[in-house]
């Protein structure tokens, strides 16, 4: 559904009489197959809304190809932009327009006529838990319910593919799990393939099929969420002590059934260890039969937010404002 080799973008900026090439990504290789959902992430600044902009005709790429739903980005943007459902961050919605005419109009920029535009609205409205907002104005409707009309208007014309930029962004928990329902929805109820971009890594986890890591302008990771997190050497045990004088013996019993560094910060010590689960039982015996004295001990399995950071040294969490 998309495959896109060695696409770039580059930026010239200016200052004073001095100009400068920026580079903001340096040769993606994108492939998502038809119906699936993938995830792409990265911090703020590491070319992830470049590379949407491109993939969705906004932008042009300085370098690379893609065709997008069949078709080619440079020699064809027309037909991608007819074959795609693009809902931005920011929405589309204007707060004084009623929804159903919202809907009708987006339809209509595509080609379709009114009356399929409404047959159709009415039936995504039902889909998408909008029954009774025909009439609404878009400024009257809660924030989930103008994220789920966006995508609405994003579906309208009946694409094949569709990109959700930031899609549960500014939601309350209860709304961004309605949503992801929804999302999950696209695919198995009407058999779209879906290319979102997030900073929850809890929303990629749950709804991604695989996901996408860029990182300055370069993919780094490219694979599902558990194949990801097998990449982190183990599980964090965080334990805390009751008391100075059982940090050292704590850390070395720990050391024991460790990958790697054992690290210390006041009572509490940690360390990665694989397959925690197992390793658990045997670890507490040890720590017992040493005289430690346990506060709290605590096993987590590794996070995308891990994944990240061991490749990149920087946590996506960082700049998820």
């Amino acid at each position: 559904m998309i495959h896109a080799t060695g696409l770039q973008r580059t930026f010239v900026t200016k200052k004073g009489r001095e100009r400068s090439i920026v580079t903001a990504v340096s040769g993606v290789d994108i492939d998502v197959a038809e119906g699936e959902i993938v995830g792409f992430l990265g911090p703020n600044g590491a070319g992830k809304t470049t590379t949407l902009r491109m993939l969705t005709t906004l932008l042009k790429p300085t370098a690379g190809t893609a065709t997008v739903a069949g078709h080619d980005l440079l020699a064809d943007p027309v037909a991608v932009r007819r074959s795609i459902g693009y809902v931005s961050q920011s929405g589309s919605t204007g707060r004084q327009a009623r929804a159903g005419e919202e809907i009708v109009s987006h339809g209509m920029l595509y080609g379709v006529s009114a009356q399929q535009a409404t047959a159709r609205g009415r039936e995504l409205f039902d889909q998408l838990d909008l029954e009774g907002l025909w009439d609404r104005k878009a400024g009257d409707m809660s924030g989930g319910q103008r994220r789920r009309l966006d995508i609405a208007m994003g579906l309208v014309h009946d694409p094949r593919l569709v990109f959700l930029d930031e899609p549960t962004t500014g939601l309350d928990p209860q709304a961004r799990a309605n949503l992801w329902v929804h999302i999950s929805d696209l695919r198995e109820k009407r058999g779209s393939t879906v290319f979102l971009t997030t900073h929850y890594l809890d929303e990629a986890d749950a709804l991604c099929d695989r996901i996408l890591v860029i990182d300055r302008g370069e993919i780094v990771a490219s694979d599902t969420p558990d194949a990801l997190k097998r990449r982190v050497s183990g599980d964090l045990v965080s334990l805390t002590v009751k008391g100075q004088t059982d940090v050292a013996t704590a850390a070395f019993t720990l050391a024991a059934v460790s990958d790697g560094e054992v690290s210390t910060d006041g009572l509490q010590v940690s360390a990665r260890v694989r397959d925690g689960g197992t390793v658990m039982p045997d670890l507490l015996r040890s720590l017992d039969t040493a005289g430690v004295d346990l506060d709290t001990i605590a096993l987590n399995r590794p996070t995308l937010d891990d994944v990240f950071l061991a490749m990149t040294g920087r946590s996506l969490r960082e700049d998820a404002s």
